[in-house]
């Protein structure tokens, strides 16, 4: 088959720079409304309204597959699961169709995500691949055991040599709108994680109000946060396209205000190439091509890949393989 006409690589943009945040403005987004209707309509228009076919929709899954965050959150998660899944994460495409694809390189995941006492096992895994280990942090999934222990979990997880910090926000603070607590404990976890880069969860499904998310997605970003994300995986309601857009939008008016691009990660319910796909049109059409690279868009996801590389084969040889066929560990 003819090469892919790639979506092009991280290298062909400027690097993005840090968010050192700012202080704390109410208002930027006190007085903030969210039509819910509206969102739930621009939100829907979008996979109905654009459609990406044949070498082009293979382009973008593979970029979906360069901006996963392959992760494995679970009570019973072992070194040696964890290992499993660092190999994959380091080969996540077989080699064949990484030739019928004609890529040249074979593509790498965006990051591999565990709990903290994983990233010792993680960082050995994956030492000399260049994939960075991100760990869930301040006491997720609920973020409610006190501040020193919260803190004290990220420099654990840095220390242990963690690139990327997931932290978890009190959501009592949204519910209440006390906004300069919330902005005093991310600011202090932005501080605690140093030079690793530190995504914020909002837990959106907790926070009731597309309103809530707008304000709670400016107080992270004020505070210091390199990426704004939506859930934990654990709420009864994680990632949503409306939302995403409400927080697309929030990062959008950031960047405008302050002239730094900020991260998005959506994470909980997202399974399939398809879903990949809606969520990376959100991005292209209300943020433009830039966050369409794992440096501005991840995706929290683990059963993905399987279904991502499934759709590839079938891209590459016209049927489909069983699911088994694409194990992830």
């Amino acid at each position: 088959m003819n090469e892919l006409r790639p979506l092009g690589q991280t290298g062909r943009f400027a690097p993005v720079t840090r968010n050192p945040g700012t202080a704390l403005n109410l208002a930027w987004f006190e007085d903030a409304q969210v039509n819910l209707s509206a969102a739930e309509r621009r939100a829907a228009s979008l996979p109905a309204r654009r459609s990406v076919k044949k070498n082009y929709q293979a382009a973008w899954l593979v970029k979906a597959l360069q901006c996963i965050d392959l992760t494995t959150l679970s009570g019973d998660d072992t070194p040696g699961r964890v290992h499993r899944l660092c190999a994959k994460a380091k080969r996540p495409l077989r080699d064949d169709i990484v030739a019928a694809l004609g890529l040249g390189a074979a593509p790498t995941v965006g990051a591999v995500c565990v709990y903290p006492s994983m990233v010792p096992p993680a960082v050995k895994a994956l030492e000399g691949s260049g994939i960075p280990v991100a760990s869930v942090a301040t006491g997720f999934p609920a973020g409610l055991t006190p501040l020193p222990q919260r803190l004290a979990e990220i420099r654990y997880a840095v220390d242990m040599g963690a690139r990327e910090i997931d932290i978890v926000i009190h959501r009592a603070q949204v519910l209440t709108q006390d906004w300069t607590a919330l902005y005093d404990e991310v600011a202090a976890m932005r501080e605690a994680c140093g030079e690793a880069h530190m995504k914020a969860i909002l837990a959106t499904g907790d926070l009731k109000t597309l309103r809530n998310v707008y304000k709670a997605s400016m107080v992270a970003m004020q505070a210091g946060a390199d990426f704004i994300k939506t859930s934990t995986g654990k709420e009864d309601v994680n990632a949503t396209l409306p939302v995403s857009l409400v927080m697309a939008r929030a990062l959008r008016d950031y960047g405008e205000l302050t002239g730094h691009q900020i991260g998005f990660k959506p994470a909980g319910g997202l399974k399939t190439a398809k879903d990949a796909m809606n969520w990376m049109i959100l991005m292209k059409e209300e943020l433009g091509r830039r966050w369409l690279e794992p440096d501005l868009f991840r995706i929290g996801a683990s059963s993905m890949l399987a279904d991502i590389e499934r759709q590839l084969e079938h891209h590459v040889t016209g049927r489909y393989a069983a699911a088994t066929h694409q194990p992830l560990a």
